[in-house]
């Protein structure tokens, strides 16, 4: 998935830090994704370590992880019920009512065909699951491979903010379900929907991995039509955008941020924390520094890549922009 924050490029900058500070060995030890998003760092750490802890506020973000990261044994006839997804019939439900041009919604998030197969996919999959056809591990797998290929048709630049005017190459594309692959392993894993304040202060253990928010930019805002998705619950879109209610991080507010990220670090029980950063971010690498430094052995490395923003004025161009990535390190005492 194009998504903001992604650590996907960074996976081994992050990987090799860890190792070279706590240590070659690692699968003895719980690793914890607090801020997990789509679960890339978390994914890539499931086979290295005893136990994952995934978590995240949004329940996209929670299906993705349950599936990646929850679910570690083979799915029987996994490609039989894709199958059966991507011979559905087209059906004018919920996302097409609300998201697609034609039904007068005016708004197009998704071309018309593909709305109405985002529907019927996703109205069969709730089926099977309360008929008890699929057990919960199938429901995610299935689930996850529908928001990503969902998601892959988009009519957007990026994000969820907003729709394009006229529909792109690749949304005109017909919807097809990719099975949402995972690593499989003998070790049973955590998900997690909470507030990541609140979560920990319920959870212990090794190695403590941290990518909050950098900016204003809320998550829920951005990913609202995933979440729809995900939930396929009942509302009153607002708006131009069709936005949907959603919970507010602290970490996206300049006066919150602070007294949020030291409450965390303090309650952390964990030996080991590292924190992504960037020099964009609410907290400078100083007011980070200065928090983290009272619980314990405080440690800073950096690395300048490249990263992608769409252009505003032409949503198919992207731009290159130099970001310099902080990962901070502190040894708690």
């Amino acid at each position: 998935m194009n998504y903001i924050g992604s650590k996907y490029k960074l996976s081994d900058f992050i990987a090799t830090t860890v190792h070279k500070v706590v240590g070659e060995d690692l699968s003895e030890l719980i690793f914890c994704d607090l801020f997990a998003g789509t679960g890339m760092v978390g994914r890539h750490f499931k086979s290295k370590v005893k136990t994952v802890i995934a978590n995240d506020m949004e329940y996209y973000s929670y299906v993705l992880n349950r599936n990646y990261i929850g679910n570690h044994l083979p799915l029987p006839q996994k490609e039989v019920f894709i199958e059966q997804l991507n011979n559905s019939a087209l059906v004018s439900g919920f996302i097409y009512k609300h998201y697609c041009m034609g039904s007068g919604s005016g708004r197009q998030y998704f071309s018309d065909p593909n709305g109405q197969k985002i529907d019927a996919i996703r109205q069969q999959i709730e089926t099977w699951k309360h008929n008890q056809t699929i057990t919960d591990d199938m429901y995610f797998f299935l689930l996850a491979s529908l928001i990503e290929s969902a998601d892959k048709v988009a009519n957007t630049a990026s994000v969820y903010g907003a729709f394009l005017k006229h529909l792109k190459a690749t949304a005109v594309k017909p919807l097809k379900i990719e099975p949402a692959t995972y690593h499989l392993n003998d070790h049973k894993h955590q998900v997690y929907q909470q507030d990541s304040n609140r979560l920990i202060q319920q959870i212990e253990g090794d190695i403590l991995y941290l990518d909050p928010p950098y900016n204003a930019r809320q998550y829920g805002a951005n990913y609202h039509l995933l979440n729809t998705i995900a939930l396929y619950d009942h509302f009153e879109p607002k708006g131009k955008t069709g936005l949907r209610n959603y919970q507010k991080s602290a970490y996206c507010q300049k006066n919150k941020v602070k007294g949020a990220f030291e409450n965390l670090i303090k309650n952390a029980r964990f030996k080991y924390i590292f924190l992504s950063y960037n020099n964009e971010g609410l907290m400078s690498a100083e007011e980070v520094k200065n928090i983290m430094s009272n619980y314990g052995h405080y440690d800073l490395v950096t690395k300048d890549y490249q990263r992608f923003r769409s252009d505003k004025k032409e949503n198919r161009k992207h731009k290159a922009s130099q970001t310099k990535e902080y990962l901070h390190i502190l040894k708690k005492q």
